[in-house]
C-alpha cells in the first residue's frame, strides 16, 4: 500500500499550508482539428473548432471575435513585435508576405518529409508551429477589422496625415491581399494527392505528418477568407469595396461581394466533389450510415457554411445555403453543364440522382447542429409545444381517469429524448427547473411530481413556467400509477415499459441531463409502487454505466441512490443492500482520490462526487428517526482513504458530515435510554425494541470510531488545525461519555479522560484547537459533574488539567499574530475562543470554590482573559496563606503546581519570538505567580520551580529583547522573591543570595549613566520597593536593596568614587523619600556611604543629592528616636569618625556640621570621642596644637549649644 499511495497529512507539519492548482495557459485561437473526434461516432464537433469555441456565434451576433485577446499595446506576429492598433494599416503587404512565407515553408516540409519515424516528432512540432502562426495572424486580422476599421470618408489630399491615407486605403489593400491568399492556396480539389490523403490518416496519438497540418491550414484559410470578407462588408456598412490596384492593372472588377461569391462557390463545389468521391465507395445498404464528409473538420466546415449563409439570407437578403446547393446539384441530376461559378465539379458520378439524395439527406442532418454546436431536438416538436401538449394531457387526466396508453405514448417519446434539456429559451431562467444539489432536494422534486395541485390552482396553471415537459410527464405518470395501489396490471405494464427502454448501450450513452431525468423517473415510480423492486432495478441499470464514467455523472448516480435511501428510511425499510452498493462505489473512488499518482486536476474532478456523497450521508443520518436500518454501512473504509487526502476546504466538508452523524447518534442514544427508563420504548423507536436499537446505535458508533477517530487523532498536533477538528473531537468525547463501551480498546477504561488528554490537556496541542475543543465539553453540566468526581487520570484531576490547559492558552495567545504585531485570522480566533473558555473555566466547581474561599467574586459575566488570570492567581495565593493544617497546605501546593504545569515550557515560545505582547504577558504572568504564591513556592515541593524561574527569566545569560517585558514585571518578582527568601526553611540563604543577585543585576542594567529623575523614578527595582504604607515585607526588600547598594554601588576605591555615583545617590534618595520607613536600623544602612560621598566628592550634583539623602536619613532617625539620640546614628557616626581619624579630619567636621544642624543630639554624644581624636592626632604629629583643625572643630562645637561651649573652653585650656 505504501508503494502505491502516500498520505498528504503528516502532523505537526500543516496539512493545509498550500493548495496549489496548475496555472491556466492563454487560449489558442480556434482552428480545425479532428484529432480528438476522428473515432467519435456520435457526431461531436471538435472542442478546438470555430463552433465549440464560440467563433461562429460571435460572428453572427456581430461581437468581438476575441474579446480577451490583443488587449496589450503590442502583439507578436510571426516572431516580431507590432503595434496592435496600427500594424495592419502600416504594414499590410509585409504582414501578408510573412504569412505567405510561412505557408511556403509548410509546403516545403510536406515535400521534404520522409517516413523516418525519428524525424516525425520534430516535423510535427515545426509544422504545428507554422500552422499556429498562420491561424493566429488570420485571427488578428479579424480582430483588427472589428475594432479599428471605420468606413472611409473623402479626404482632403492637401491636409490628410499619411497614416489617415493608409487607413482609408486599408479595405482595398486588404481585399487585394485576401484575393492573393485565395490564389495562393488554390482549391481543395487541386491539392496534391499526398496532401488529400491526410483526410484519411488514422489518429496515432498526437503526432501528425506535415501534410495533415497543411491540409487543415487550407481549411482554416478557406473559412477565414469568407469570415474576413463578411466582416469587411459589415464594417463598411454597405459600401462596396473595390480592389483599386487590381482593377488598374487588369481592368477587371474585383469587389468584396464578388470575391465572397467566387470563393464560396468554389468551396461548395470542392466539398461536394469530396463527398462525391466518398459516395463512389458507399454501398446502398450503408448509405445512411456512411457520412458524406471525410473527417469531422469538413463536417464542421459544412455546418459553418450553412449557418453563415442562412444568416446572410435573413439579414442581407443574399442566397440561402439550400439555394446554392440547388444551383449546384440541379445540373448534376439533369445532366446539364454546371453553372460557371460552380466550375470544376467532377462529372464522372456513378449515380447522380442517388448521390444527390444521399448528400441532401446528410446535409439536412447537419442542420440539427445549432450555432453552439449542440444537436437540436431530434423530435418533430419544439419543447415549447411539447410542454403545452403534456400540460393539457395532465389536465385531462385530472378531469377524467388517467390513461395507461397516454402514459405509454408519452414514455415512448421521452425514452428517446431522455438526455434532452427541455428548455424554452424565451422563458429564461424560469423554464430551467430546479437544480437539485442534494439527495433530499432531488427527493423533494420527485415528491412535487407526485403531489399534484388542484386543476384550477396557480400551482397547476403555472406549471408551464415552473416545470419542463418531462417533469409534467412525471406528474402524469405518478397520477396513473397512484390509481392502482395493489400492483395490478396497469402498474405492471407501465413498469415493464419503463424498464424495457433501458439497455446497456442506452445507459452508456446517457448524458448528465439524462441521468438526472433517469433518477427522477425512478424516484417517482418508487414512491408509487414497490420501492424495493424499483430500487433494485435502478441499481442494476446504473451498474451498466461505464466504470470510468465522468465524475459529474457519478455525482448524479450517488445523489439518486441516496435519495432512494431516504425513501427506504421513510418506509422503515432496511437500507443495507443499497448502502453496500453505494459504499463499494465510494470506496473505489476514494482510493483513486488518495493515490499519489492521481493528477491534481483529476482530484478536483473527483471531489465533486465525493463531496456529494458526504452531503448525502449527512442527510441520511440527520433525517433518520432511529438509526436502526443499517445506515452504518455507508461509513466504510472509503473514509480511511478519503480523509488523509483532503485539503482544508475538503476536510471541512468531511468533518461537517461527521459532526452531524455524531450529534444525531448521541441524540438518539439519549432518547432511547430515556424512553427505555420510562417504559415507552415502543412509542419512541417503534417497531424496534430497546435492545435492538442500542445494538444498532453501537454498530453506528463502532463504524465512526473505526473510520474517523484514528485520522482525527493523527491531526491533533497539526500547527494549522481546522476549526471542525475541535468540534469533531468534542463530538467524539461526548459520544464516549454517552456510550463508553463503544470506544476503542486503546481508550479504555476511561475513554472520556483519554480523549480529553489527547485533544485538550496535552501541552503539544495547538491553542487554536484547545480553546475551541474544551468549551464544547465544559458547558456540558453532566460531563463537568463527572469530571469533579473522576480520578482516572494520574497526573492530576480533570478540572485542574482543564485549568492548566486554559493557563497555557492564555500565556500563548499572542504567538499567532503577524510579524508586524497585527492580528492574524488565527490570533483572532484564539482570542474569541479563549474568552469563552475563560468564562467556563471560572465556573468550574473547583475554581469557583477557590474564588469564594478567597473572597473574590466575578463582577461581570464575561471577564477578559488577563484580569481573569490575575484573579485566579491571587485566589490561589490567598487560599494557601489562609490554610493552617500542614496536610492542607501540602495538598494546595500540589494543586497549584497542577494548575501551572511546566510554565517555563509554556512561555518558551514567547521568549524566543519577536512578539512583544507575548513576551510581556509571559513575564507578567510568571511574575504574578512569584508574587502571590511566594510562600507556596518557598516550600520544598515548589522551590525547584522558583529556582528555574530565577535562573531562566531573571538571571539569563543575555537580555536581548526582554528589556521592556522584564522592566514592567520586575517589581512582582522582587516582591515575591523577598517574601520567599524570608519564609523558606531549607533554602532561605540561597534565595536571599539569588535575590541580591537579581537586585544587583537590574540596578545596574536599568540605571542611567547620568542622573535623570524621570528614568530613576521609573526604575523597576525602585517601583518594586515602594509602598504607600510601609509593611514588614516591603521593609525586608528595601533593606536588601540598600545592602546591595552599599556593597556594590557606593563602595569607594581609595579616594576614587564609584561609577554613576550621582545616579545611585538619586536612586537612594528616591527610595528613602517614597517610602515612609521609620526604622533606624533600615534607614542607617546607607548612612556610611552617604557620609563618605558628602565628605569626599565635591561635584555639585553628587554633593547636593548626597546631602539631601543624608538630611532625610537624619531627620527620619531623629523623628523615630523620641526618648533620646538615635543609637544607630551615633554608632554609624562614631565609626565614620574613627575610620577617617588623622586623614580627613577637617572634612569629617564639615560633614558633622551638616548632621549637627539637623540633629545636634547625636553629634553631642560624639564630643568626647571627637575631642580625644583631636588630641591623639596632635600628639602623633608632635607639632603642638593644630590650629586649623581646632578652628574647624570649634566651628562644629559652636553648633552644639552649651555642651559645645563647654568643650571649647576645655580645648582652650589645653
Amino acid at each position: 500500500m505504501a508503494d502505491d499511495f502516500s498520505q498528504s497529512l503528516t502532523p505537526p507539519v500543516s496539512p493545509f499550508a498550500a493548495d496549489s492548482l496548475y496555472e491556466l495557459t492563454s487560449a489558442q485561437p480556434p482552428c480545425f482539428c479532428c484529432s480528438e473526434t476522428r473515432d467519435d461516432r456520435t457526431g461531436a464537433l471538435s472542442t478546438e473548432g470555430y463552433i465549440a469555441r464560440g467563433s461562429l456565434k460571435r460572428l453572427l451576433l456581430r461581437l468581438d471575435p476575441a474579446p480577451t485577446d490583443y488587449e496589450t499595446d503590442t502583439v507578436e506576429i510571426f516572431g516580431f513585435p507590432w503595434v496592435t492598433e496600427t500594424a495592419l494599416v502600416e504594414s499590410t503587404k509585409l504582414l501578408f508576405s510573412l504569412f505567405r512565407q510561412k505557408v511556403y515553408r509548410l509546403e516545403t516540409l510536406v515535400q521534404s518529409s520522409s517516413h523516418d519515424f525519428g524525424q516525425a516528432g520534430a516535423l510535427h512540432y515545426e509544422a504545428e508551429d507554422l500552422r499556429h502562426q498562420c491561424v493566429s495572424f488570420l485571427q488578428y486580422v479579424k480582430v483588427f477589422l472589428y475594432r479599428y476599421l471605420e468606413p472611409s470618408s473623402s479626404l482632403d489630399a492637401g491636409s490628410c496625415h499619411p497614416y489617415e491615407e493608409l487607413e482609408a486605403n486599408l479595405p482595398s489593400s486588404l481585399l487585394e491581399e485576401v484575393f492573393s491568399i485565395s490564389l495562393l492556396i488554390g482549391r481543395l480539389k487541386d491539392l496534391p494527392a499526398n496532401v488529400q490523403s491526410a483526410f484519411t490518416i488514422q489518429n496515432q496519438g498526437k503526432i501528425f505528418p506535415p501534410s495533415w497540418h497543411l491540409l487543415h491550414l487550407h481549411l482554416d484559410i478557406h473559412w477565414s477568407v469568407l469570415e474576413i470578407l463578411h466582416l469587411l462588408g459589415h464594417k463598411m456598412q454597405g459600401q462596396v469595396v473595390y480592389a483599386h490596384q487590381f482593377v488598374n492593372l487588369t481592368g477587371e472588377n474585383l469587389t468584396d461581394t464578388s470575391l465572397f461569391e467566387e470563393h464560396l462557390c468554389s468551396l461548395l463545389c470542392d466539398l461536394t466533389g469530396l463527398a462525391m468521391g466518398k459516395y463512389s465507395k458507399v454501398r446502398p445498404t450503408e448509405a445512411l450510415s456512411s457520412q458524406h464528409y471525410l473527417c469531422s473538420c469538413t463536417q464542421e466546415l459544412w455546418v459553418l457554411l450553412m449557418h453563415l449563409l442562412e444568416y446572410r439570407n435573413k439579414v442581407l437578403r443574399m442566397q440561402s445555403f439550400w439555394s446554392y446547393m440547388n444551383s449546384l446539384l440541379r445540373p448534376l441530376v439533369s445532366g446539364k453543364p454546371a453553372a460557371e461559378q460552380f466550375g470544376g465539379l467532377p462529372t464522372h458520378c456513378k449515380d447522380p440522382l442517388g448521390f444527390t439524395w444521399w448528400l441532401v439527406t446528410h446535409l439536412a442532418m447537419l442542420g440539427q447542429y445549432s450555432r453552439n454546436g449542440t444537436i437540436q431536438n431530434e423530435g418533430g416538436f419544439a419543447e415549447e409545444q411539447v410542454r403545452m401538449h403534456v400540460h393539457c394531457c395532465l389536465s385531462l387526466c385530472l378531469l377524467w381517469e388517467p390513461s395507461t396508453s397516454a402514459v405509454s405514448t408519452l414514455w415512448d417519446y421521452y425514452s428517446k429524448n431522455l438526455s434532452a434539456s427541455f428548455i424554452v429559451p424565451w422563458l429564461g431562467l424560469s423554464g430551467l427547473g430546479t437544480l437539485c444539489k442534494t439527495p433530499l432536494a432531488l427527493l423533494e422534486q420527485a415528491r412535487s411530481c407526485c403531489s399534484l395541485s388542484p386543476l384550477y390552482s396557480p400551482g397547476h396553471t403555472q406549471l408551464y413556467r415552473s416545470a419542463n415537459s418531462f417533469h409534467i410527464f412525471l406528474r402524469v405518470l405518478a397520477l396513473c400509477l397512484s390509481q392502482d395501489k395493489a400492483g395490478g396490471v396497469p402498474q405492471r405494464q407501465i413498469k415493464g415499459r419503463i424498464y424495457s427502454k433501458f439497455s446497456s448501450k442506452k445507459m452508456s450513452e446517457m448524458s448528465e441531463a439524462g441521468l438526472l431525468n433517469f433518477m427522477l423517473l425512478f424516484l417517482v415510480v418508487a414512491q408509487q409502487v414497490d420501492l424495493e423492486d424499483v430500487a433494485s432495478r435502478a441499481c442494476e441499470l446504473l451498474s451498466l454505466l461505464p466504470s470510468n464514467c465522468h465524475p459529474r455523472q457519478r455525482t448524479l448516480v450517488w445523489r439518486g441512490q441516496l435519495s432512494l435511501l431516504l425513501l427506504f428510511q421513510e418506509r422503515n425499510l432496511d437500507v443495507g443492500a443499497q448502502a453496500n452498493w453505494l459504499a463499494s462505489s465510494f470506496n473505489q473512488m476514494a482510493k483513486e482520490f488518495y493515490s499519489k499518482t492521481t493528477e491534481v486536476s483529476r482530484k478536483l474532478a473527483l471531489w465533486e462526487p465525493l463531496g456529494s456523497y458526504l452531503e448525502g450521508v449527512a442527510e441520511v443520518f440527520e433525517t433518520s428517526p432511529n438509526l436502526s436500518l443499517s445506515e452504518e454501512k455507508l461509513l466504510n473504509e472509503g473514509f480511511d482513504w478519503l480523509l488523509p487526502a483532503c485539503r482544508q476546504s475538503e476536510l471541512n466538508s468531511a468533518l461537517g458530515c461527521l459532526q452531524i452523524i455524531l450529534a444525531q447518534l448521541s441524540s438518539l442514544w439519549i432518547r432511547c435510554n430515556l424512553a427505555g427508563r420510562e417504559g415507552t420504548i415502543k412509542r419512541t423507536v417503534a417497531p424496534t425494541t430497546a435492545t435492538i436499537a442500542k445494538e444498532r446505535h453501537l454498530a453506528v458508533a463502532t463504524a465512526v470510531w473505526v473510520h474517523f477517530f484514528p485520522f482525527l487523532r493523527s491531526l491533533r498536533l497539526s500547527q494549522t488545525p481546522p476549526a471542525q477538528l475541535a468540534d469533531a473531537a468534542a463530538g467524539f468525547t461526548l459520544l464516549a461519555f454517552d456510550m463508553p463501551c463503544s470506544a476503542p480498546q486503546d481508550l479504555q477504561p476511561n475513554p472520556v479522560l483519554s480523549i480529553m488528554q489527547c485533544f485538550g490537556w496535552d501541552d503539544m496541542v495547538h491553542p487554536l484547537l484547545v480553546t475551541r475543543y474544551l468549551p464544547h465539553l465544559l458547558q456540558n453540566s453532566e460531563l463537568v459533574s463527572s469530571l469533579s468526581t473522576d480520578s482516572g487520570v494520574v497526573s492530576g484531576s480533570p478540572q485542574s488539567l482543564s485549568v492548566r490547559a486554559w493557563f497555557r492558552c492564555v500565556l500563548q495567545q499572542h504567538l499567532h499574530k503577524n510579524a508586524d504585531g497585527s492580528d492574524s485570522r488565527t490570533a483572532r480566533a484564539v482570542e474569541e475562543q479563549l474568552c469563552e473558555l475563560t468564562r467556563l473555566v471560572l465556573r468550574l466547581p473547583e475554581v469557583d470554590s477557590l474564588l469564594q474561599r478567597a473572597g473574590l467574586q466575578l463582577t461581570t459575566t464575561r471577564l477578559e482573559t488577563t484580569p481573569a488570570l490575575e484573579m485566579f492567581v491571587k485566589a490561589v495565593g490567598i487560599v494557601y496563606s489562609g490554610l493552617q493544617v500542614l496536610s492542607d497546605r501540602s495538598a494546595m501546593v500540589t494543586k497549584a503546581l497542577d494548575y501551572t504545569g511546566d510554565i517555563l515550557k509554556h512561555i518558551k515560545p514567547s521568549l524566543v519570538s519577536k512578539n512583544q505582547e507575548g513576551l510581556q504577558l509571559a513575564y507578567w504572568a510568571v511574575g504574578l505567580i512569584v508574587k502571590h504564591w511566594s510562600p507556596l513556592l518557598a516550600t520544598s515541593k515548589a522551590q525547584q520551580l522558583l529556582f528555574r524561574i530565577v535562573d531562566g527569566l531573571l538571571l539569563p545569560h543575555s537580555l536581548s529583547q526582554q528589556d521592556k517585558a522584564l522592566k514592567d514585571s520586575l517589581p512582582l518578582y522582587l516582591q515575591g522573591l523577598s517574601v520567599a527568601s524570608s519564609v523558606s526553611q531549607s533554602q532561605g540563604a540561597y534565595l536571599k543570595q539569588q535575590l541580591r543577585s537579581v537586585i544587583r543585576r537590574y540596578l545596574d542594567h536599568f540605571l542611567p549613566a547620568s542622573p535623570s529623575i524621570a528614568i530613576i523614578s521609573n526604575h523597576p527595582v525602585l517601583l518594586g520597593a515602594c509602598e504607600a504604607t510601609p509593611t514588614k515585607r516591603g521593609a525586608v526588600l528595601r533593606r536588601t536593596i540598600l545592602e546591595v547598594l552599599s556593597e556594590s554601588f557606593l563602595k569607594f576605591k581609595g579616594q576614587a568614587p564609584p561609577p554613576r555615583l550621582a545616579s545611585v545617590l538619586m536612586f537612594v534618595l528616591e527610595l528613602l523619600r517614597r517610602n515612609n520607613d521609620s526604622d533606624p536600623a533600615l534607614l542607617t544602612l546607607a548612612l556610611p556611604s552617604l557620609l563618605r560621598c558628602v565628605m569626599l566628592v565635591n561635584e555639585p550634583q553628587v554633593s547636593k543629592t548626597g546631602t539631601d539623602a543624608l538630611q532625610l536619613v537624619v531627620e527620619r532617625c531623629a523623628a523615630a528616636s523620641t526618648e533620646g539620640p538615635c543609637d544607630q546614628m551615633i554608632t554609624v557616626l562614631r565609626s565614620f569618625v574613627e575610620e577617617n581619624e588623622g586623614v580627613y579630619d577637617r572634612q569629617v567636621y564639615s560633614v558633622l556640621e551638616t548632621v549637627a544642624v539637623l540633629d545636634p543630639s547625636v553629634v553631642h554624644a560624639l564630643i568626647p570621642s571627637l575631642s580625644l581624636s583631636l588630641r591623639n592626632t596632635e600628639h602623633k604629629r608632635g607639632l603642638g596644637k593644630n590650629i586649623a583643625m581646632r578652628t574647624a572643630y570649634r566651628k562644629l562645637l559652636c553648633l552644639l549649644g552649651e555642651s559645645g561651649q563647654a568643650e571649647i573652653t576645655s580645648l582652650e585650656a589645653d
